[in-house]
């Protein structure tokens, strides 16, 4: 008779173990419906629970992990990460009209805070930049001239491939206003088609040698397909920003030049050391950088 009530009391807390009661605890409660996302309910509470934050744990570390990475990116460069630009305007403020005279602009016409990076010629090709501009994805507009690239077409193709805009800086980098208006449209349609041939876009945008333009420079490039001529604001030179204005501050919807330079041009510096401290110039100011191309 105890061997048979022992072996009783064996099964017994077997069975309370398996079922994970205590003999305080009673009967287990059933699970609460949880609501699905088509609006029905199902059971299991606690595992529908656990793989709704299971799911968003998981987001939120995906997203913790791209921050993450992004920031280190940055560092990398000695910088910090730039605010997202607002999204581009459903229109386009600068468009030029069919037939119409080509628009020259400094600037685009926004209140938020944001400025457009161009870099010109194309001389300096230092790999080290096209690195930097696939890890810190900042998009700029490079108004390339034939004689510069030339040498090594490419080189600007990654830069194309990773989305930045191209654009048309003449053949040979002439001032313009000594030129024809047939001169100024060989310079202008040519190179247009070198780029067309070596990197497969037709440029929108050109930028004359200097700034210097005239009259016929307007009548050229919408000969040639042009639809803006793109000066600038300010431009960047080896350590700080030259301004236009006198309060020497950034605007909104202000274009900013540079120039694909080397130590050579820039006391030692290179063009990464340049382009950082450009981007630095920006932030100080509590501007971020939008792309050119959604605005024009």
């Amino acid at each position: 008779m105890k061997k048979t009530i022992a072996l009783w009391a064996a099964l017994t807390a077997v069975a309370l173990l398996v079922t994970g009661c205590s003999a305080e605890d009673g009967p287990a409660a059933a699970p609460a419906p949880v609501a699905t996302p088509t609006g029905g309910a199902s059971g299991g509470g606690a595992d529908g629970a656990s793989a709704g934050s299971a799911g968003g744990a998981a987001g939120a570390h995906r997203a913790a992990g791209a921050g993450g990475a992004r920031a280190a990116a940055y560092r990398k460069w000695g910088l910090r990460p730039f605010a997202a630009p607002p999204a581009p305007p459903a229109v386009k403020p600068v468009v030029r009209p069919p037939g119409g005279p080509v628009p020259v602009i400094s600037e685009i016409p926004t209140r938020e805070k944001i400025v457009f990076l161009t870099i010109d010629d194309g001389a300096e090709k230092d790999p080290a930049f096209v690195e930097m501009m696939r890890d810190l994805d900042i998009p700029f507009t490079m108004f390339l001239t034939d004689a510069a690239i030339r040498a090594d077409y490419g080189y600007f193709a990654p830069l194309v491939a990773q989305g930045h805009g191209l654009a048309n800086h003449t053949l040979t980098h002439p001032n313009l206003r000594t030129l024809s208006q047939e001169a100024q449209r060989r310079e202008i349609c040519g190179q247009q088609t070198r780029l067309r041939e070596r990197y497969g876009q037709v440029p929108r945008l050109f930028r004359p040698p200097y700034g210097n333009w005239n009259e016929a420079t307007r009548a050229a490039a919408g000969e040639c397909g042009v639809d803006a001529i793109v000066l600038w604001r300010e431009s960047m030179q080896i350590k700080n920003m030259q301004y236009q204005r006198g309060d020497r501050k950034l605007r909104p919807g202000d274009i900013v030049l540079a120039h694909f330079r080397g130590p050579s041009e820039l006391k030692g510096r290179t063009m990464t050391e340049m382009t950082a401290t450009m981007l630095r110039r920006i932030q100080e100011q509590g501007f971020t950088v939008a792309r050119l191309e959604d605005y024009v």
